[in-house]
């Protein structure tokens, strides 16, 4: 711990919603340092009142733009904002990230709005555990809603957005990239969708087609309701917005919502033990010319891969199966 800041300043910067507090509690999320599991522990008991809304979809559809927007419109009513940004693809050059920044420049000087942006570099547990921790400290810090964004619609984003209490699926019309998202599964993963540009031509057949898409659903329950909306601008944010409290209130007045957190954090867990495990299995294969061996001859078909896990899961981790 450097800056002459302990762990027990940072805990209580934290609670009090110091900024310089929450800045540094997250660069040590970010950093995997040792201390942050202390803090995430000490702070813990006092999370749970926050809401997070996810924000995914493609590269370029104005995620970042809509959640400027949205920024706005409910601090109109003092309500105070968290916001993560997520780069998975981006370790070196940051790009992303520094565009994010920019689009949601405006609310940098307003105290109850909080903003970060995090990268996969340096996350040895994997990115979903580093957004998970950074979220809970913005939530013990009494932020009431947070904003957790992703970059693309791939297995790292699908992970980051399984904390978020709603998911908002932003697409964007004339997009191959919207069309791809469409056929790839995403779309069993919003409960909101907008559909950005909305003087865009083909806006209206994008929302036909993503309509279209849904009805395949036979499912009883929540309808996604889909909206234009231009974050330029801010048409259709008030009705965005509309959106998500009614799903918000769609889970509390079902007994959804506890429902769905607790299945979220109990799959972060054993998200989060899986990758630890794995690195710690990759790193005894590769401290070990016996296992090392094993893949050699798994490799040359003298063994087969079955077999070579057994024998590495019992001797890491005295597993027989």
């Amino acid at each position: 711990m450097t800056r002459g800041w302990t762990v027990e300043r940072l805990v209580e910067g934290v609670r009090k919603g110091d900024r310089r507090a929450l800045a540094r509690a997250i660069t040590l999320i970010e950093s995997s340092d040792p201390s942050s599991y202390e803090l995430v522990r000490d702070l813990y008991p006092e999370t749970g009142s926050a809401y997070a809304v996810g924000v995914t979809g493609p590269p370029g559809v104005g995620k970042s733009s809509l959640i400027s927007a949205l920024v706005r419109h409910v601090r109109a009513t003092d309500t105070s904002v968290g916001v993560i940004t997520v780069d998975p693809s981006s370790p070196f050059t940051r790009g992303a990230l520094l565009g994010d920044r920019i689009r949601l420049a405006d609310h940098f000087l307003d105290p109850e709005v909080f903003i970060r942006s995090m990268g996969t570099r340096g996350h040895l547990g994997g990115l979903a555990e580093a957004t998970l921790q950074a979220a809970l400290v913005l939530d013990a810090a009494g932020k009431e809603l947070l904003f957790l964004e992703t970059v693309g619609a791939g297995q790292s984003e699908v992970e980051v957005i399984s904390i978020a209490d709603t998911v908002l699926l932003v697409l964007m019309p004339g997009s191959g990239d919207s069309i791809q998202a469409l056929k790839a599964g995403i779309m069993e993963i919003p409960d909101v969708i907008a559909v950005n540009k909305r003087e865009h031509p083909a806006a209206k057949t994008m929302v036909n087609e993503v309509r279209s898409i849904l009805a395949l659903d036979t499912d009883e329950g929540w309808r996604p309701p889909i909206v234009l909306t231009e974050a330029v601008t801010g048409e259709g944010i008030e009705e965005l917005w509309g959106g998500i409290e009614e799903h918000r209130r769609y889970l509390e007045e079902n007994d959804l919502l506890a429902e769905r957190r607790a299945r979220n954090l109990a799959g972060e867990v054993f998200a989060v033990a899986s990758s630890r495990a794995k690195g710690h299995l990759e790193q005894a294969v590769a401290d070990d010319p016996e296992l090392r061996r094993l893949l050699d001859e798994v490799e040359r078909r003298e063994l087969d891969p079955l077999t070579a896990v057994r024998e590495i899961l019992e001797k890491v981790f005295r597993i027989t199966s």
